[in-house]
């Protein structure tokens, strides 16, 4: 089985080097790379050494073709864009109607670190704010602390296909200047959304926000997603089925920040993203996007990667409810088809 996947691979990356498409993302990199809008997140000191002018853009098909552009390998720590996996992951963990009774799926107009539950039920408001996300990793099961954590890294090894690390010295700076995480998860705890292992799961949190990933790691988890659950490459599943539709849900409309309306309405496309300057979206049964680059707008949303993905979901028509025909086929485009030559 493993043989017939390196197989595919390779025919898949041979095609991939002659597609009109590498050529159009290769455009996209050169037209934005020197957008210099945004500032680089640095409310730790390990996040601020990341340079400016790091720029990496990668696209997945459920197909298995991938395309590379720019920095595309450069590592950073995954951070928020973690929220939605472990969501996933909780899911599996705990079924959906018990998950919904600690965390609500509404967006919410709040930052994302407030400390604020709803007013009405005492849940936070989405898993892709830090409330949220902090109650969802209390969630998954395990019978230790280790054993939790190599579970979480274990579901990244399937979505990424290679074994994940983390960061030691970003997980140790956000441990120690965590206490507004630390109210936060005690407030919850006041009201029952969470268990009293509080430290334990904070561990749990800020390591899992310290997994080191690059564009093309988030191009091939996004492209998972949009398989059904299934990586692409390794045929591996990373997730079930039955609950792709509830991850992908969240990312629409809150994956963004207070960016996730305007972007479900100008780019339409579950995505999430962080302060680190990444982005990963995905559109379904089509493909994965990663993008990276660290200037980030006061949302925490990476400038180059919005635009990348604006110019995307506009020239393909990949946004989930465009209706009208797009300018460029994307299959053509990656397969190399005749409709190109007007390009």
């Amino acid at each position: 089985m493993a043989e017939k996947h390196d197989l595919r691979a390779l025919a898949s990356s041979i095609q991939a080097v002659a597609s009109p498409f590498r050529s159009y993302l290769s455009e996209l990199h050169e037209k934005y790379r020197y957008l210099n809008d945004g500032t680089v997140a640095d409310y730790i000191p390990e996040l601020a050494l990341a340079k400016p002018e790091w720029f990496g853009i990668c696209a997945v098909t459920v197909e298995g073709q991938v395309f590379d552009v720019g920095d595309g390998d450069k590592q950073f720590t995954i951070g928020s864009i973690s929220k939605p996996f472990i969501y996933g992951l909780a899911l599996e963990d705990r079924g959906r109607e018990y998950v919904n009774s600690k965390v609500s799926v509404e967006p919410t107009g709040e930052a994302f670190n407030s400390i604020v539950l709803d007013e009405k039920t005492n849940r936070p408001y989405n898993p892709m704010v830090n409330a949220g996300a902090i109650a969802t990793t209390d969630l998954i099961k395990g019978n230790s602390a280790t054993e939790r954590l190599k579970r979480i890294l274990e579901m990244f090894r399937r979505y990424t296909g290679r074994t994940p690390d983390i960061n030691v010295p970003v997980f140790l700076s956000e441990k120690a200047t965590g206490n507004r995480h630390r109210a936060i998860a005690y407030l919850m705890l006041n009201f029952g959304m969470v268990t009293d292992r509080i430290e334990e799961t904070l561990d749990l949190y800020f390591q899992q926000c310290s997994i080191m990933v690059n564009a093309h790691d988030l191009a091939m988890m996004a492209a998972t997603l949009a398989n059904g659950g299934i990586n692409p490459i390794s045929g591996e599943r990373a997730i079930d089925e039955r609950y792709v539709q509830d991850v992908i849900s969240v990312m629409l409309t809150c994956g963004m920040y207070n960016y996730s309306g305007e972007w479900a309405y100008r780019v339409g496309m579950p995505a999430k993203s962080g302060v680190c300057g990444g982005i990963t979206a995905l559109v379904p049964s089509k493909l994965g996007i990663g993008t990276f680059s660290p200037l980030v707008d006061i949302k925490g949303n990476s400038v180059r990667g919005i635009k990348v993905c604006e110019d995307l979901a506009r020239d393909f028509g990949l946004h989930l409810f465009n209706v009208a025909k797009p300018e460029r086929d994307l299959k053509d485009w990656v397969e190399g088809g005749d409709s190109v030559d007007s390009w």
